[in-house]
């Protein structure tokens, strides 16, 4: 495995815990203060967190997961990458940390799996803020005509394994700079880290899975009514979601608040770190 996360983590550490799903999860523990847990985003890792994890330590005990399968995570065999089995990887996880009032943050998918998990572990959870949730079918497929184009295929089984393993640095950048509203902000480092975890054997079909199994992270919309603890949504203004899509998840999530950032757009933790620090500190207040 890459030193990569230890080279900007400073005095985090990186532990390792396996679950009774047969579950290997790497996670990243940093910081002092309450526990705030943070979810990336589809086909990233904990890593995509660096910007953010060091303007928080000072304010929180931060633990950022690799999810089931993608990052340094234990690839298994027969997995399954639909919501309702990573939402229970991620539930077993933070109650064998037994991890007690609880900011729960994620982007993207990320978002979806704070909702969702928030919904299941009731008082443990005293906070959410999902960034950008992805909880509508085309997600990805909008942020330019390259990534249409590979997620449609990704999705045909067997088939979609061979897009997947041609994945290199020029591919994976030029898909995740349409989730940007200024593409610069793309650490070059970072996509070599991705494309470095992406070509472990195995992969191929994590990343598959997870495409395959989007519509189970939209029927997951199902479980926001039942959150209780206070949600802050928040959505870059150049978000693949439309502002019909935001506004439906809000009156799905009793009480919830809304916040745009401006220019901004799908993966604001990497473009906006500063403005998304700012957010989770006031929040928790």
């Amino acid at each position: 495995m890459s030193n990569y996360t230890e080279n900007w983590a400073g005095p985090g550490k990186i532990h390792y815990i396996s679950l009774t799903s047969g579950s290997r999860l790497r996670y990243l523990k940093t910081g002092t203060g309450r526990a705030l847990v943070l979810m990336h985003t589809l086909r990233t890792q904990l890593d995509y967190f660096q910007k953010l994890v060091p303007k928080l330590t000072g304010h929180f005990t931060i633990y950022a997961v690799d999810l089931p399968g993608l990052g340094w995570s234990e690839i298994r065999p027969g997995a399954s990458y639909e919501e309702t089995a990573v939402r229970h990887d991620i539930m077993e996880w933070i109650e064998r940390l037994d991890l007690k009032d609880l900011t729960l943050a994620g982007e993207s998918m990320g978002a979806t799996l704070s909702l969702s998990v928030a919904a299941e572990l009731g008082s443990r959870v005293n906070r959410i803020i999902a960034l950008n949730t992805y909880d509508y079918l085309q997600g990805v497929e909008r942020a330019n005509s390259l990534a249409s184009i590979l997620v449609k295929a990704m999705r045909i089984p067997v088939f979609g394994l061979i897009p997947s393993k041609l994945d290199n640095a020029l591919i994976l950048s030029g898909v995740l700079r349409g989730g940007f509203f200024d593409p610069k902000k793309l650490s070059k480092d970072l996509v070599q880290e991705l494309v470095r975890s992406g070509h472990r054997p195995g992969y191929a079909r994590v990343e598959t899975a997870y495409f395959r199994g989007l519509k189970s992270y939209c029927a997951a919309r199902q479980l926001y009514s039942r959150v209780k603890a206070p949600v802050t949504l928040v959505y870059g203004d150049h978000d693949w979601s439309r502002p019909p899509e935001r506004e439906a998840v809000a009156r799905l999530v009793p009480g919830s608040r809304m916040l745009t950032l401006p220019d901004t757009g799908h993966f604001a933790s990497l473009e906006h770190p500063d403005e998304v620090a700012r957010i989770l500190i006031d929040a928790t207040r």
